[in-house]
């Protein structure tokens, strides 16, 4: 492998490689709102398991351990979306370095470039199938008592 000191050839693979760094700017910003979402959850969850151990009410205990079992989905469910978006980053930091190894060097990566490009965006779209099927839930265990009593 020949490194090419040209600053026209340098330059080119920099403009190559920079462009999937706006997917891992995304892939940033999506770990940051999963993870918050993941941290309201475990908060929910401690205090649905207070209030079920200090509780006599059998249907209080029965509600609480229903939404413990959403709670729980919803944690495995952001914990496979976080997984998800960290492969999808590490899919992009790949592509960006084989791009700029292809473009720079004697290096003939474009193919697996492209597959790890391709493979980044498919992890990515998959978190975004997680990320919603969780929100979906999170809604799920909202009965809206309050407004029906007041005929809303």
């Amino acid at each position: 492998m020949s490194f090419a000191i040209e600053p026209s050839t340098i330059t080119h693979g920099i403009q190559l490689a920079v462009a999937p760094v706006f997917l891992l700017t995304a892939v940033a910003g999506m770990i940051g709102a999963v993870a918050g979402r993941l941290a309201r959850i475990i908060d929910r969850a401690r205090v649905v398991e207070d209030r079920a151990r200090n509780s006599s009410d059998t249907e209080h205990h029965d509600r609480a351990m229903l939404e413990l079992g959403y709670l729980r989905t919803r944690g495995r469910l952001a914990n496979a979306c976080i997984g998800l978006l960290t492969l999808c980053g590490f899919l992009i930091g790949v592509t960006i370095v084989l791009l700029f190894l292809g473009e720079t060097m004697d290096f003939r990566g474009h193919s697996w470039a492209v597959a790890s490009f391709l493979s980044g965006v498919i992890s990515f779209l998959m978190a975004l199938v997680l990320f919603f099927t969780e929100t979906v839930m999170a809604t799920r265990l909202l009965n809206f008592q309050l407004l029906s009593a007041q005929g809303k």
